[in-house]
């Protein structure tokens, strides 16, 4: 394929810095990043920036769906959300699943739908899926529906073998019982995990984190406070413990709602910008108008960015409707760091939590993963390994 010039950009290097520049591409990987204006590339094809934003593609760490996609209806969700996702800015996606019910004859369709997932990632265009995310089903807290069993190690060499080594991230609940052997044996596997869904306090907070677990996911939601002891004592939970070890980072839904921005800044207080990184957590209608939209479980959401995924008939929150991008453009609003300090929470940090060293940059060697942004925060242009994914024709 011909070598890609992308020419005069104010590019974002997450965490190092915004600056004017030209970028080349060329197999997949950014070959060259030169003051803007410098290059000529004999035979490249070329996309002018006039001096607009490009920065990594974004990469979402817990999302069930988009759009009207929820990867648990199956392969073909793969393929649908990925035909999307670049009109968001997002190159690198990691389906969340929730195991709902492993009871008889549940479990077994169970490892069925995730062997099937699994095989069909490699056929996926589009996106970049590193493996799949399962929240849960070593939970202590129910949460979203998803089960809660206590550790064992058996059902997690079933679960492993049915993903066919695309097992990306497993959540868990620190307070769980058995969980310790099963958080050790993922971290062998090279499995990244995560805590969440949790009443846990500091001790068996700090011991998952010891034996792995050093991630919070959406950090804040479904964290409970243990039982107070002593009236007006607040007592001290996975939060705290969570903010107090430098070795825990954190996530958040970034939509207003599930997290107040000054519960964000809290966290940026412990953690800093490296500790921190944005999810969506999106669901059914995720990136649609305002409106009332179907769900496979038998019930409908009323969606709103001002409101979230709202359960049509009693009004309780049913998920996130935010995307990654809409993510950015709150932080950016919200929080006083420059701007590839936000940045590096939708695309650097979240390389990290996978061990995707080559994204998250705009560097030479780094995978050209690119988005070419509109003012609006909304993409004029999405690569993935310098193969295009999303144009919008009116820029």
């Amino acid at each position: 394929m011909n070598a890609l010039l992308i020419r005069n950009v104010q590019a974002v290097d997450p965490g190092h810095r915004v600056f004017p520049a030209d970028i080349l591409v060329r197999d997949g990987l950014i070959e060259t990043v030169a003051a803007a204006g410098s290059l000529r590339v004999s035979g490249a094809d070329e996309v002018e920036g006039a001096g607009r934003l490009l920065t990594p593609g974004l990469i979402d760490v817990h999302t069930h769906g988009i759009l009207k996609v929820v990867y648990e209806s199956g392969p073909r969700a793969l393929a649908e959300a990925a035909a999307a996702l670049g009109r968001f800015g997002v190159t690198t996606v990691v389906p969340t699943l929730v195991p709902r019910d492993l009871g008889p004859g549940a479990r077994e369709r169970f490892l069925a739908d995730l062997r099937a997932l699994a095989e069909a990632i490699p056929s996926v265009r589009g996106v970049h899926i590193p493996g799949l995310h399962l929240e849960g089903p070593f939970m202590a807290v129910a949460g979203a529906a998803c089960a809660t069993l206590d550790g064992n190690l058996p059902l997690l060499e079933e679960i492993v073998d049915a993903c066919r080594n695309r097992l990306a991230v497993m959540s868990v609940s620190p307070e769980t019982r058995g969980i310790l052997p099963v958080i050790r044996r993922l971290r062998e596997l090279g499995v990244a995990v995560f805590f969440t869904h949790t009443r846990a306090g500091p001790e068996a907070t700090a011991a998952a984190i010891d034996a792995g677990a050093t991630h919070a996911t959406h950090f804040y939601d479904v964290f409970y406070a243990p039982t107070e002891t002593d009236p007006g004592v607040r007592p001290v939970g996975a939060v705290e413990a969570a903010l107090a070890d430098p070795r825990a980072t954190v996530d958040f839904i970034a939509d207003g709602i599930h997290v107040h921005p000054m519960a964000i800044r809290a966290a940026l207080a412990a953690k800093s910008w490296r500790g921190v990184s944005l999810i969506t957590d999106s669901n059914i209608g995720a990136g649609l108008p305002d409106g009332l939209y179907d769900t496979p479980w038998g019930y409908r959401v009323r969606v709103s960015p001002d409101t979230a995924a709202r359960h049509a008939v009693n009004g309780t929150l049913a998920g996130s409707a935010l995307t990654m991008n809409r993510g950015i453009a709150n932080l950016l609003r919200w929080l006083d760091l420059a701007p590839e300090q936000v940045w590096a929470m939708g695309t650097l940090n979240p390389a990290h939590l996978l061990g995707l060293e080559r994204k998250g940059r705009i560097q030479p060697g780094a995978d050209a993963d690119l988005v070419l942004w509109r003012d609006d925060l909304n993409p004029a242009f999405t690569w993935l390994a310098g193969q295009l994914t999303h144009e919008d024709s009116s820029f």
